[in-house]
């Protein structure tokens, strides 16, 4: 901390008019399996700087990882930002303000954590998976992550945070003749709290389900997405059109809709860098603006953007501390934290009495982020009889727009599943056509 705070006093002192530095000190832990044996175990450490500063109105940026060159990595952001044109929307860097505590984003056991451990782990998963004789695991990995950030900038913002991580993942198939299929199973917590080795168990059981798949017909049914599917579809949708940078830019179907309906009542969608566990929790953003709860869609009205200190800035208006980088190399963005949702929940699956389960997805990323609009084809899908699962389905395919959805959902799993930022549930859609896959 103390040698963060020379640096930003060295920038103002050769020029800047404002000056920030981000500080990442990490650990992470990798084993990877390949075809079912330990391929890969590392263990890494990694530190550096990025120091941000305003100069002549205008922001440069630069960073390191070699302590022996912090200082030249200030002066580069100094001539950076006075090779630019001054821009005249910015605001300038946070200011400081109360920081609220934030509960269950480290954990000890995994700080301390061994590779040995992790191997051990690792090792775990596939042999749940393998306990189904069929069953091959193509791929496999666990990994442990702890990480420590310090931002302090000429403002007067001073703050620091140690987090902890840890993931599991398993793909596996399985033949048996002619018929082949496939599946993946996933999981993360902040804390050692999980039972990996079920991960392993998930994916043979998934993928077994799905062996004998039967070609389905073209129809309008209610559609269950199960969270891996669901939690695509938005990130790649709704998550872009509710950024600011993306409003600001004409980039978004939303744009000049704050204050109308764009889901279904009683649907609230919120983003919480606050949540207890969540993987994007901490006390700040990163780049020191106080974590907070902002509420994008309340009771199916859109209510709120997502802002950092630079789209907010344009607007005069606050940042809704949603600047964020995915290391000390870059500049903050403009991103999510933890997306919930608030819908009255249910035992969705036993509360349909016919329709189509959709585990997972592919394609969501080629979705139109501007309109919305998106086409995929989904994997391990089932039919829904009489409230339960039923055949295993072939390729097929479902498409149509992101709010469209969101004002035909009609049901929420009590059960949620983190998916990266978002954490989600199983989600009834009333009414979407299917058709057969290629």
């Amino acid at each position: 901390m103390n040698r963060i705070k020379k640096l930003v006093n060295m920038a103002i002192a050769l020029g800047a008019s404002e000056a920030e530095v981000y500080g990442s000190v990490g650990r992470n832990v990798t084993v990877e399996t390949q075809h079912g044996d330990i391929g890969f175990a590392e263990e890494s450490m990694s530190e550096g700087l990025g120091i941000r500063v305003i100069a002549d109105g205008a922001i440069g940026y630069s960073s390191s990882n070699d302590p022996a060159k912090y200082e030249e990595a200030v002066r580069a952001a100094i001539a950076c930002a006075r090779s630019r044109g001054k821009d005249p929307n910015l605001k300038g860097l946070p200011h400081p303000r109360p920081y609220r505590n934030v509960y269950g984003i480290y954990d000890r056991e995994v700080d301390e954590i061994k590779l040995d451990r992790c191997m051990d782990i690792a090792a775990g998963m596939v042999e749940e998976a393998k306990k189904d004789r069929a069953a091959s695991v193509t791929f496999g990995k666990f990994s442990s992550i702890v990480s420590e950030t310090m931002i302090v900038n000429s403002n007067g913002v001073e703050v620091e945070d140690k987090e902890t991580m840890v993931y599991g993942y398993i793909d596996v198939i399985i033949k048996e003749g002619d018929n082949v299929s496939t599946a993946f199973e996933y999981d993360v917590s902040r804390a050692l709290n999980l039972d990996f080795s079920t991960i392993g168990s998930k994916a043979s059981g998934l993928a077994r389900r799905s062996l004998n798949a039967e070609p389905v017909e073209s129809h309008v049914t209610d559609v269950l997405l199960g969270p891996y599917a669901f939690a695509d579809i938005i990130e790649s949708t709704l998550l872009f059109s509710v950024n600011s940078e993306s409003v600001q830019k004409g980039r978004s179907g939303l744009a000049e809709k704050i204050g109308q309906k764009i889901a279904a009542e009683g649907l609230t969608i919120i983003d919480d860098g606050l949540l207890e566990s969540g993987l994007g929790s901490s006390r700040s953003d990163d780049e020191g603006t106080p974590s907070q709860e902002t509420v994008i869609v309340n009771d199916g009205i859109l209510e709120s953007f997502l802002y950092d200190n630079y789209t907010a800035g344009k607007e005069n208006r606050e940042s809704t501390g949603n600047g964020i980088r995915n290391s000390y190399t870059m500049t903050p963005k403009v991103g999510p934290r933890n997306i919930r949702f608030e819908y009255p929940r249910c035992d969705v699956i036993n509360e349909t009495d016919k329709g189509i389960y959709v585990n997972s997805i592919i394609g969501a990323h080629t979705a139109n982020p501007i309109t919305g609009d998106f086409s995929v084809e989904c994997r391990n899908a089932f039919t829904v009889e009489g409230g339960a699962l039923g055949r295993p389905i072939k390729s097929m395919m479902i498409s149509g727009n992101i709010f469209d959805l969101l004002s035909r959902v009609d049901g929420m799993s009590r059960e949620e599943k983190v998916i990266g930022a978002i954490i989600s549930p199983t989600v009834k859609i009333k009414g979407m056509r299917i058709t057969p896959g290629a």
